[in-house]
């Protein structure tokens, strides 16, 4: 088994970013992964002492598939925020400011319309992470999954569709869902598999197109009998993950027992 991408999040809802290796630390997720997020008017994110709330309080293509027309790009070394609409149109400013943050918010209000609730607050957690799962974890996806899903579909599903941060090849389809519970390493990484990842309806976003174009939840029920793709994973031991990097399953006893 062997990883083909990775990817991070930096902004909850908005555009993937590639990286060819990256370096995972304990119980966290990929460096800058969903470091940031656009809170909607009525929710009740508090900056001051940050807690998990549900992607609904939040930009997300579950509600808002627009997100995906626009393409972005974090310097996390210079804090700025580059975002690009289909007709060439570029914003740019320094996501790590208040000031910044708060132009930022005030075009993607402009850009979302209607579907921005009161006023928008373009939000930085600190150690907060806006997963869609209360836990620091790092998701990962066999694309024979998603192949074998694409097949019963009869239709193409680009990878991306499913927003995960690993993509990997080597295994049958679905295999990974025994690797839940257990250790495996990743690249340089001692990961445990803590569970599947239920589909919602931000997979029937295409993310090249920003249209709602499959049915991806409901087919996944109609044809394999659950609406799960992909796992997370809990980082046990940090260490470099790098595309190309080998993925091997421990035969060790697993993490609690």
């Amino acid at each position: 088994m062997r990883i083909r991408n990775i990817y991070r999040y930096p902004v909850k809802g908005l555009s993937a970013e590639a990286l060819e290796e990256v370096v995972l630390a304990e119980g966290q997720m990929l460096p800058h992964d969903r470091e940031f997020a656009l809170a909607q008017g009525d929710a009740p994110f508090d900056e001051a002492s940050p807690a998990w709330l549900n992607k609904r309080n939040f930009a997300c293509l579950m509600v808002n598939e627009r997100l995906a027309r626009l393409n972005t790009v974090y310097d996390s070394k210079t804090g700025r925020l580059q975002i690009r609409t289909p007709d060439g149109a570029v914003l740019e400013h320094r996501i790590t400011t208040e000031e910044g943050r708060a132009a930022i918010a005030f075009w993607l209000k402009s850009f979302l319309g209607t579907e921005a609730r009161g006023t928008p607050r373009l939000v930085v957690g600190g150690e907060h992470r806006f997963s869609d799962n209360p836990r620091k974890l790092v998701s990962v996806i066999n694309l024979a999954s998603i192949a074998a899903l694409a097949a019963k579909m009869g239709m193409a599903l680009h990878h991306l569709r499913f927003r995960a941060n690993v993509y990997f090849s080597g295994a049958p389809a679905w295999s990974e869902f025994d690797w839940i519970g257990r250790r495996f390493e990743l690249g340089g990484a001692t990961l445990e598999g803590v569970k599947a990842i239920t589909r919602c309806a931000a997979t029937t976003v295409n993310p090249e197109t920003a249209e709602r174009d499959a049915q991806v939840p409901a087919a996944l029920k109609e044809h394999f009998g659950h609406i799960n793709l992909g796992i997370y994973g809990h980082v046990l031991a940090g260490g470099r993950v790098a595309v190309g990097d080998a993925i091997t399953l421990r035969e060790d006893a697993a993490v609690g027992e």
